[in-house]
């Protein structure tokens, strides 16, 4: 007798032909007429009534079976032995145990739509995780279901072919156009049946199952009623030698014994030495199809109730009977036999044709299933939108539902295929991506289970995190197990794909595990961020900036980015008001918009928003309660306290070439910016970015100058910006080559307070904070190119040398980079800043002051004009603490300003915590 089909041909035969349960899906596919939507969710209503037998077993058994069990038994038993087939048997059925247990959780937790697999995943692990496994699942069916063709047609003709077949019946014509004839004739009839629509092979599954079981009680009964013969072997390759004959010796303990050892030999189909390995992943194909059940969920009457029940009835009734076959075949057949023809079944049936039939309607059921399958899997990726228009055509269905043309683009694909006439290698591809697609699912209720969110309560719960993960791992070893060069390129495929369905695929509303993921993380290590271990040597800022209106806001709130240092960046906001006087919360409403202006500017900010009677108030909630745990904000950023006119910046195009302000962000293009719903700017001033709600300002000098008292009270180190209305940091910051004329660029650093020249030391907290900072801004990579200016403040006569020689030891012991340039201090300067200092004995008035200090601005800008060529790009001031006299807020203020004026960006920072240590 002669092979009926090559080994490898059929080594996807059960993988591929769980696709005949995706078949059925189709037809809960939706349908998107909204004339007949009624009518429709009627249809669908009605057809939701299969059993747990019609609707999981059958198809279930049905995928698992295949022609595997018919043509492919005694090759496990004869090359390996009875004691290794079972305990192949054992090892593979506790792989897909596995899996199955991920399935039914999965399945109980939502009714399940068009997809299978890749419905569930991608609903469960997002769009691009999805959107890569279906893409392979859909090429899997493909491949599998021209698999399918050929297997089927190299069976017929082996039978009736001519001139290779040694049958009787040897009328077919053979060869390799012959053959694509064939191929392209029965994949006609499969699209045949797929166009009227799954309705018509779902008619059919109770038949095929019947024949499938009525062949298999024949080879049962064939065991034991036929008598001992022997059996012609089909012919080996040429110049070969070797018996002609083997033996069917009944129930023989001597045959038993014979079978019980392994001894592993040459495969006659392919010349290849057959190991453990290769027999375990042949093998392995009659323990797949497991997910056949779920993807029914849509046409059972109880989903939840069904598919765990029916998947396992299905694996634990196809474990018995492998296993039963095994023995059977064990007992009854020498080793030479099951060797030499693995089509031995049909020589030994009660009537021969029994298992051809059984052979042909399995093969021929695969095919139609798996171009269905895939047909579906297209067709909810189409209409997920994952791929934009590529896929748009895909979408069209009948009127009855039918995605007619996914099936044509499907059976397109597969008549490709055809071409290649052999399908060996693609039949181990196929079979890795389907392993592929099964670890998918593991994984998908491993990220369900492990980020415990609440909505994950499937009905079925037998299952744990730990059946997951060995289903996962089981997976992965026989898909290196089949072939490691093609699970290795699977995986880089997938990836691949993944990486540009991220890139290229518009945002779902499925949901994200990897945010309950990250939260379930997050929430974990924030309890391990104990504050009573923190350390000088690993302080970093984290900074709370107050922002009133974001339009006048933009180079603020890039330029703080660049000094949080991998630190919390806190934006926050008060809006003034009454919860008692207002229908609903108002801030609710704004987060998008603020979230928004995150994603705009790309920088790496938390917001917060907070309702209060004053801005005071609300910034004093802000700094009780922003952040979480160890992560609260140690830093105050506040706009300053001026008449400066406010810019819109989220409408001016030149601040688009601005947005990639983030140092480890990604570039993009220049666009105009999307205008949010920010409150337009409507006033002249804008004072601490509060200086308008409504018609009037809400915020005065004194109430200003408390907030920084209430931040220094709370130990929290207050900066104030000034003059960043206009900042355009990429303009700052493009290289000199860009911009003509365009000289280096600088940051001027005064760690001197400025008020109290008498006052010169560098050594104090607030000193050490600001030189800190000032370093933090020089680590940023598109700042580290600026150049760190420290100016020496010495009295006019005095040498420079010893406190520059101090200062510069400082510097190397704090590793700060930096160039010293002394500044002699002018007496007048020095006498006027300290008569400043004696408010205790008079209260000046604004005007008085105004006149006294007028000479000494001017005094200033010549010293600007002396020590600060050319112009830094920002500069750090010492800013001292407020005077206990609230009286004295105004004036304290005032000078502020006048210490500032016409100075450009500037910080005035004040620190109140150690920041810097010199020990390792």
């Amino acid at each position: 007798m002669t092979e009926r089909t090559p080994l490898l041909h059929y080594r996807l035969s059960t993988s591929v032909n769980e696709s005949e349960l995706r078949s059925q899906a189709g037809r809960q596919a939706p349908v998107h007429n909204p004339g007949s939507q009624g009518r429709r969710a009627a249809q669908q209503k009605q057809q939701k009534k299969l059993s747990t037998f019609f609707g999981v077993v059958i198809p279930t058994l049905l995928s698992m079976f295949s022609v595997v069990v018919f043509l492919r038994i005694g090759l496990a038993v004869g090359q390996a032995g009875l004691y290794q087939a079972i305990a192949m048997y054992v090892v593979a059925y506790i792989i897909i145990c596995m899996t199955v247990l991920s399935v039914c959780a999965i399945s109980t937790n939502g009714a399940l739509d068009a997809g299978g697999a890749y419905y569930m995943i991608s609903r469960a692990l997002g769009p691009e995780f999805g959107g890569s496994i279906g893409i392979m699942f859909f090429l899997a069916n493909v491949c599998g279901s021209a698999l399918m063709v050929l297997g089927l047609v190299e069976a017929i003709l082996s039978t009736f072919g001519v001139p290779e077949a040694t049958s009787h019946y040897q009328v077919l014509p053979s060869g390799y156009w012959w053959s694509l004839l064939y191929g392209t004739g029965i994949a006609l009839l499969c699209l045949l049946v797929c166009l009227v629509g799954a309705h018509i092979y779902a008619k059919t599954t109770f038949l095929i199952f019947v024949i499938v079981i009525v062949v298999l009680i024949t080879v049962f009964i064939s065991f034991f009623a036929v008598h001992p013969q022997s059996i012609t072997l089909p012919d080996l390759k040429p110049n070969a030698t070797g018996p002609t004959t083997a033996n069917f010796t009944g129930f023989k303990l001597e045959t038993l014994l014979g079978n019980v050892w392994a001894d592993y030999t040459v495969d006659y189909t392919t010349q290849t030495t057959m190991t453990f390995a290769t027999v375990f992943a042949v093998m392995f194909n009659g323990c797949t199809g497991i997910m056949a059940g779920s993807n029914m969920s849509g046409d059972l009457k109880n989903p939840s109730y069904s598919i765990p029940r029916g998947t396992i009835t299905a694996v634990i009734f196809t474990f018995i009977v492998y296993i039963m076959l095994s023995v059977l075949v064990a007992c009854t057949c020498d080793r030479l036999l099951l060797q030499r023809d693995y089509s031995f079944l049909r020589d030994i049936n009660v009537w021969h044709p029994f298992v051809l039939i059984g052979v042909y309607s399995s093969t021929l059921s695969a095919a139609m299933s798996n171009l269905i399958g895939a047909s579906r899997v297209l067709y909810a990726m189409a209409k997920d939108d994952l791929f934009g228009k590529a896929l748009w055509l895909a979408k069209k269905t009948s009127r009855s539902g039918n995605p007619w043309v996914s099936v044509l683009i499907s059976w397109f694909l597969v008549q490709l295929v055809l071409f290649s006439g052999k399908l060996n290698t693609i039949a181990s591809i196929v079979t890795i991506f389907f392993l592929l697609v099964y670890a998918a699912v593991d994984l998908a209720c491993l990220a369900l289970e492990w980020a415990s969110a609440p909505n994950f309560r499937p009905t079925f719960r037998y299952f744990t995190w730990h059946t997951c993960i060995l289903g996962i791992i089981g997976c992965a070893i026989m898909m290196f197990l089949i072939n490691a060069i093609y699970a290795s390129a699977s995986i880089a495929f997938m990836l691949l794909l993944l990486l540009l369905i991220h890139y290229l695929s518009p945002t779902s509303s499925w949901g994200y595990i990897s945010q309950a993921l990250i939260f379930h993380q997050v929430r974990k290590y924030l309890l391990m961020l104990d504050v009573r271990k923190d350390h000088v040597k690993f302080w970093r800022p984290q900074i709370l900036l107050m922002v009133s209106n974001p339009r006048s806001s933009v180079g603020l709130i890039t330029f703080i980015n660049d000094i949080k240092k991998s630190g919390l960046y806190v934006l926050g906001h008060v809006q003034l008001g009454d919860l008692n006087t207002l229908p609903s919360d108002p801030l609710q409403a704004q987060y998008e918009s603020w979230l928004s202006l995150v994603d705009h500017l790309n920088i790496k900010a938390f917001v917060n928003l907070t309702l209060a009677d004053s801005v005071r108030h609300g910034v004093q909630h802000l700094l009780f309660i922003s952040g979480l745990g160890g992560m609260r904000p140690n830093t105050l950023v506040l706009g300053f306290y001026d008449d400066c006119l406010p810019k819109d910046k989220l409408i001016d195009p030149s601040m688009s070439s601005t947005q990639s302000t983030d140092p480890s962000g990604p570039s993009h293009e220049p666009e105009q910016p999307p205008l949010f719903h920010f409150v337009s700017l409507r006033g002249s001033s804008n004072r601490l970015d509060y200086g308008e709600f409504g018609d009037g300002k809400v915020l005065g000098s004194q109430e200003y100058v408390a907030i920084i008292a209430d931040a220094m009270k709370m130990l929290k180190n207050v900066v104030l910006a000034r003059y960043f209305n206009n900042f355009d940091r990429a303009q700052v910051l493009s290289p000199p080559s860009c911009t003509p004329g365009k000289r280096a660029v600088y940051v001027d650093v005064w760690p001197v307070n400025l008020l109290r020249p008498d006052s010169c030391s560098y050594v104090d907290t607030c000193c050490l904070f600001l030189l800190q900072l000032a370093c933090i801004l020089n680590m940023v990579r598109d700042w580290r190119k600026a150049t760190l200016r420290l100016f020496l403040c010495v009295e006019e006569g005095r040498s420079v040398r010893g406190p520059e020689e101090k200062l510069s030891q400082l510097l190397k012991e704090l590793r700060i980079k930096a160039q010293i340039h002394p500044v002699p201090w002018d007496q007048q300067v020095a006498l006027h800043w300290q008569r400043q200092g004696n408010w205790g004995k008079k209260q000046l008035d604004a005007t008085t002051e105004e006149k006294k200090l007028q000479p000494e601005e001017e005094e200033d800008e010549e010293n600007e004009e002396d020590y600060s060529r050319p112009q830094p790009a920002v500069r750090f001031l010492y800013l001292p603490r407020p005077p206990a006299d609230t009286r004295r807020y105004t004036a304290y203020l005032r000078q502020l300003e006048l210490l500032t004026q016409d100075l450009g960006p500037t910080l005035l920072i004040h620190g109140v915590t150690p920041v810097i240590t010199t020990d390792l």
